[in-house]
């Protein structure tokens, strides 16, 4: 793996020296950020254990007033997303198409989830996931604009 970055490191900057480019504008260093599918998908499993957890053993005290209800909702919300990524990073990483099935699938664990604690938890998830969900495709669709705007200015130049 360190072969690989010092080789890709080599190239930008020898293309950035011939080009006079911004070295920051590049895929190689872009990619290191990111983590990978597996990776991801770990992550996501794990933070979804945690959440679980912790709100099952708040389930009272999310239970007790309106305020820690709407709370309760919210963190069931964060399930929704946890999952989705979790889904996602499944489906990507088997090569299967991802479409509406994931989204409904992950509502599907995330009301599950908010229906132990009561039965206004159910109603805010769904309220704070359709909000979450707007907000990630939203993010999604700049990032792949973005990235499309990159490549075409990359590919313009070679």
């Amino acid at each position: 793996m360190i072969g690989g970055e010092c080789i890709c490191l080599v190239r930008l900057l020898t293309r950035q020296l011939r080009v006079g480019g911004d070295l920051n504008r590049n895929r190689c260093f872009r990619s290191e950020a990111m983590a990978g599918s597996g990776s991801s998908m770990l992550y996501s499993f794990l933070l979804f254990t945690v959440i679980l957890s912790l709100q099952e053993m708040y389930r009272g005290k999310l239970a007790s007033s309106e305020l820690f209800t709407i709370l309760g909702g919210f963190v069931s919300s964060l399930l929704f997303l946890v999952v989705l990524t979790f889904i996602g990073n499944l489906q990507e990483t088997i090569g299967a198409k991802t479409g509406w099935g994931a989204v409904i699938v992950a509502e599907a664990v995330a009301l599950i989830a908010a229906s132990t604690v009561h039965r206004v938890c159910i109603t805010t998830c769904f309220l704070f996931s359709a909000g979450l969900l707007y907000e990630v495709n939203k993010i999604s669709g700049s990032a792949v604009s973005t990235s499309d705007t990159r490549t075409k200015k990359q590919s313009g130049r070679a």
